[in-house]
């Protein structure tokens, strides 16, 4: 689904990323993790858009995507969720969701304002798919029409995560989908990731710190440190690689300037 060859990245004189290349199977969970500075979040960023790298290429469903925006990358099927919640306040749940179903609507800027029939067919279409689909699945009907700031951040995390499958994405990127939560919401979250996989064959790519979640939900794991991939394998293959052991450790020597 997802082909990301020899990313090369650079800011200054510091190279983010040297040679990256990850590689994601239709209905596959990969996880992409490193120690920090290794240049995960750089690589995302590549991937869905906000970066240009300086050379390399990204193909999506065998289409090269390298020149096209975020947007264009959104309507082309990937969806991507962030480090830091980013949610509208003063908005409920469902309509936060909602506004991740932009990329599938066909009606336009007049026809949405003056309220047309066909607008609002499409949108009660919308809501209805959005809670046989999406409400459901997370197990979010009890606060759907509750003001998103009111919410427990795992609950705000979750929301992000609906807001993301709205768009019924070939991939879905996650970036560090359980970051700041406690044990009992990891879990709730490792069990959404796998079920959205199952359910939807959907594509998965995540970066994640919390080995415990990676290493039981994911497919295949490829390794960064100071920018460079080092390992790649399942995770059982990982986990016993002594290079990886070693960069987790602190056995790894890498000059400051290349700790992207």
């Amino acid at each position: 689904m997802l082909d990301v060859e020899n990313i090369q990245l650079t800011f200054g004189g510091v190279k983010a990323l040297a040679g990256v290349s990850v590689h994601a199977a239709t209905g596959k969970i990969t996880a992409v993790i490193g120690p920090n500075g290794a240049g995960k979040t750089s690589l995302f960023n590549v991937i869905s858009g906000f970066y240009k790298p300086n050379s390399g290429q990204v193909r999506l469903a065998g289409e090269d995507i390298s020149a096209l925006g975020p947007h264009a990358r959104a309507y082309r099927g990937m969806s991507r969720t962030f480090q830091n919640i980013a949610l509208f306040h003063g908005m409920t749940v469902l309509d936060n969701i909602k506004l991740g179903a932009h990329t599938n609507l066909k009606s336009g800027v007049l026809s949405a304002g003056f309220r047309l029939p066909s607008t609002r067919r499409e949108e009660d279409r919308l809501d209805r798919e959005i809670q046989r689909d999406v409400i459901g699945l997370l197990e979010l009907d009890h606060v759907q029409h509750h003001q998103v700031e009111d919410l427990a951040y795992g609950l705000q995390k979750r929301v992000e995560l609906a807001r993301a499958l709205v768009m019924k994405p070939k991939i879905l990127l996650l970036d560090e989908p359980v970051a700041g939560m406690n044990r009992e919401e990891k879990r709730e979250m490792s069990r959404f990731v796998t079920d959205v996989r199952n359910n939807w064959n959907t594509t998965v790519l995540l970066i994640e710190h919390d080995m415990s979640m990676v290493m039981g939900i994911s497919d295949h794991v490829v390794v960064l440190s100071f920018g460079k991939p080092i390992a790649s394998g399942t995770p059982d293959e990982v986990r016993a690689n002594p290079d990886v052991i070693k960069a987790y450790l602190g056995g790894a020597e890498e000059p400051a300037a290349n700790a992207a």
